[in-house]
This record gives structure tokens, C-alpha cells and sequence, in this order.
């Protein structure tokens, strides 16, 4: 028979997941109160949920603008949602800010990796077709290596790719579709801009 599950703890997961409290005390429930467990277990149902999910129309939403500390760099970043319910709610509006101080810290240059130009990873791939080849690795390995390599270019250059500048642990893409498992309509960051001073177009 299975332990019962506290109030403390499902406060606790909650704040850890930002889940709902019955879906917290769900998952606690399932793996016995183990909280790595749960939230790994929560993460899951979070990807499955934002799977069904993503080709659902996102009509509303919210242009965001931050200005970093000094003047100096600027963001503008629309994420769009299903309905003006969720574009109002604080969490939508938490994850918009997180995503244009990223963008702000980080300077990617595409959303996802779908948006990068085929030429521009072909480019990539043919610069790290040679870097394998003249470090002497068999050929046998290089295609490998190349993709592995390719996965990099992809995590600092794309903007749901890249780890979270405020925990390294989890990804733009992870953020997203926890948002997504909470708020219960499809979300999507649909474009952005940056400016700095100086800059040069």
C-alpha cells in the first residue's frame, strides 16, 4: 500500500513545476513520493500534453520589450497562445520575459532549429567535415562527430535549443513546454528582435 502524500509536498512539487495541485499530488502518488521522480514524471506528461497540442491555431498573444540595465540592448519578442485569457496570465507573460532576457544575454539568431537556412547548415556542416577530418578521425566516426557538432551550433544559435541562462539544467524548449502543460492551449514563440548599440546590421 502506497505512503500518503502530504500537503507539504504537493505545495512543494508545485512550486517546483509551477503543475497544477492535483496533478501534483497525482504524480506523487503514482511514484510513491519520490519528487525527482514525480518531476521527471510531470515533465513527461507536460511534452505528451504540448504534442497534442501543437498544431493548434495561436492568434493571441503578446509583443514583450525589454530594455537591458544601461541602455545598451534591446528585445522585442512575440509569443502567441490560443486565447487573450492566457496572454493575460501572469505565468504567459513571466515566460515572455524570460525568453526576451535570453534573447537579450544569449543572441540567437533563429528561433528553432527549423528556421535556420539549409545553406547556413550546410555551410556548418561542411566547416565541421573538415575540422573532423583534419584532426585524422576515420571516416566511420566523422559523420557521428559532425552530428554531434552540429547539435552545438544548433544549442547556442537557436533560441528553444539554448540552456536557460537562469538554470543551465533546462532548455528554452523545456520552459515552453512546461507553459504549454499549464496553461493548457498551444503556445509558440513566433519571432523576435535584438538590438545593440553599435551594431552594425
Amino acid at each position: 500500500m502506497s505512503r500518503e502524500i502530504t500537503a507539504r509536498e504537493v505545495r512543494e512539487l508545485r512550486d517546483k513545476t509551477g503543475a497544477g495541485v492535483l496533478a501534483c499530488k497525482k504524480a506523487l502518488e503514482e511514484v510513491d513520493g519520490d519528487m525527482e521522480e514525480a518531476i521527471s514524471l510531470l515533465r513527461k506528461k507536460g511534452e505528451e500534453i504540448a504534442t497534442k497540442r501543437g498544431g493548434r491555431a495561436t492568434s493571441s498573444g503578446i509583443v514583450f520589450s525589454y530594455i537591458h540595465a544601461g541602455d545598451q540592448v534591446g528585445v522585442m519578442v512575440e509569443v502567441n497562445c490560443e486565447s487573450d485569457f492566457v496572454a493575460r496570465n501572469e505565468d504567459f507573460r513571466r515566460f515572455a520575459k524570460d525568453v526576451a532576457m535570453q534573447i537579450t544575454a544569449m543572441n540567437p539568431k533563429w528561433v528553432t532549429r527549423e528556421d535556420v537556412p539549409a545553406e547556413a547548415v550546410a555551410r556548418e556542416r561542411d566547416i565541421l567535415l573538415e575540422q573532423a577530418r583534419a584532426e585524422g578521425k576515420p571516416e566511420h566516426i566523422i559523420e557521428k562527430m559532425v552530428e554531434g557538432r552540429l547539435n552545438k551550433f544548433y544549442e547556442i544559435h537557436c533560441l528553444l535549443d539554448q540552456p536557460f541562462i537562469r538554470d543551465d539544467s533546462v532548455t528554452i524548449q523545456s520552459l515552453l513546454t512546461d507553459l504549454v502543460a499549464r496553461s493548457g492551449e498551444n503556445v509558440v514563440v513566433r519571432r523576435f528582435c535584438r538590438y545593440q548599440v553599435g551594431e552594425e546590421d
